[in-house]
């Protein structure tokens, strides 16, 4: 078996390998698409495994490795893949056509979102379905928060949804 690290023989080693952890961790936190997120988690995880075990500490290691980086990784991709969707109901026997679809999706893209349409059977449901607004039949995207009015509208694909004839509004959220 190999003796532990050597610090003062082998510091020009552990240095560069030191410092990814705060650079990894600054690119983590200042990140603002969350698959790229996902992906520096999991380096992160990566380079403290390393460095535990280049430090001598191969348990601390192996814990790092299995909870810290692939059961903490593997748990957020599972929610950020459930969560990363914009749910939106339609009238009832008017569900939208291709070309908005199309639209849609394109515009979502850059955000990192899919599209997800809701039956009107459950959105009939209420509150309890998730929805974040709904398309009518003349292409009016109406949804129920400011915060993703605002989002959707700083998007690029916003331009093109308009000049198709598309509208993007506040829905009402009283009765």
């Amino acid at each position: 078996m190999n003796a532990p690290f050597d610090l003062a023989g082998q510091l020009d080693l552990l240095l560069p390998i030191t410092a990814l952890l705060p650079l990894t961790a600054v690119l983590l936190v200042s990140q603002s698409n969350p698959y790229q997120t996902l992906v520096l988690r999991g380096i992160l995880g990566s380079v403290a495994t390393l460095l535990y075990a280049l430090l001598g500490a191969p348990d601390v290691a192996i814990t790092e490795a299995l909870v810290g980086t692939l059961l903490s990784t593997t748990l957020y991709a599972v929610a950020l893949r459930s969560s990363m969707a914009l749910r939106l109901s339609f009238p009832e026997g008017a569900p939208p056509s291709a070309q908005s679809q199309q639209l849609l999706r394109t515009w979502l893209e850059p955000a990192g979102l899919r599209l997800r349409l809701v039956p009107p059977a459950e959105a009939a449901l209420g509150a309890a379905n998730g929805c974040h607004g709904r398309l009518d039949t003349d292409q009016q995207l109406l949804v129920v928060n400011p915060r993703l009015l605002k989002r959707l509208q700083a998007l690029e694909g916003y331009r093109s949804w308009r000049e198709n004839g598309g509208a993007l509004d506040l829905e009402n959220a009283a009765p």
